[in-house]
């Protein structure tokens, strides 16, 4: 006679099998399999298409637009003495990326936090954030370079501009979206402005506040490498290297720096990932979402 099972006997069953050590390992095979094979399979189809368009499309005499992925291994990476400057060049904008991002997060922060307490505050200062944002900054590097030379400091400058206005934004959203219930028993206990700051707004805003440092922190390399093609003087950064590679028609050297930058900004990006996982994926409700 068949067995008929309930939906909660089918989870206790289900409970009991994740709990032995080979649910366990079936589990882990799953969760990496879900996580790391999508991507995984992804790359490799682009190379194979990369592949198909050095070999297929581009004839002999033209295969320097599109050097195939070994010759790109070979001299790019395999080859120290190419891999070692490439590297130079990623640390130097690496420096220039965490002083510009630091300054960034200090800034919009503290702004996002005026505009929060004040309506003019925020009536008056948001506009020119946004005119910030929108200005394209080719069309203001000739003012960075007379105002701030053409070293460091100016490359510093194009960081802070386009890593700025997501701080602001996404924490001026995180700070007034504490719930309007909070803020009037807050009210009742009359509770001063700085408590309430610190015990309700804050807290609510983390999630909003970590996706904006996500989104900038990927910014910020991007506007050290802008500021490094603009801005040469001083170590040469990872920008000075694609401009060079590219004069020169070095097509291996040039796509491994090209990586290598990518690497950079993905490896930034998933550490404020982290960081947000650390600091609120405990407690907050939405820590599972993706930002």
């Amino acid at each position: 006679m068949k067995t008929l099972t309930t939906p909660d006997a089918v989870a206790a069953e289900t409970t009991a099998r994740a709990t032995t050590p080979r649910g366990q390992a079936e589990s882990a095979i799953g969760h990496w399999t879900h996580q790391f094979l999508p991507p995984i399979l992804l790359g490799l189809l682009i190379i194979g298409l990369w592949y198909f368009v050095s070999y297929v499309i581009l004839d002999e005499q033209r295969r320097f637009l599109l050097r195939p992925p070994h010759e790109v291994w070979l001299v790019g990476f395999a080859n120290w003495k190419n891999f070692s400057e490439i590297l130079g060049g990623l640390w130097s904008s690496t420096e220039v990326a965490i002083i510009g991002l630091g300054l960034a997060i200090t800034i919009g922060i503290s702004l996002a936090t005026l505009m929060s307490q004040s309506k003019l505050i925020e009536q008056a200062v948001f506009p020119y954030a946004v005119t910030l944002q929108a200005i394209p900054i080719l069309a203001i590097v000739p003012l960075i370079g007379f105002w701030f030379g053409f070293g460091v400091s100016a490359r510093v400058i194009v960081c802070i501009i386009i890593a700025l206005f997501p701080i602001i934004v996404n924490t001026l959203f995180g700070l007034l979206s504490a719930p309007r219930g909070l803020h009037d028993l807050l009210t009742l206990q009359r509770v001063d402005r700085l408590t309430r700051l610190r015990k309700l707004m804050f807290p609510a805003a983390l999630p909003a506040i970590f996706a904006g440092l996500r989104i900038s922190a990927g910014l910020s390399v991007i506007g050290a490498i802008v500021g490094d093609f603009f801005f040469g003087r001083g170590d040469p950064g990872i920008g000075q290297l694609l401009q060079r590679y590219a004069n020169r028609l070095m097509g291996e050297q040039l796509l491994a720096a090209i990586i290598m930058s990518s690497l950079l900004g993905v490896a930034v990006f998933q550490l404020f990932g982290w960081i947000q996982e650390k600091a609120i994926g405990k407690w907050h409700e939405d820590r599972d979402a993706k930002f």
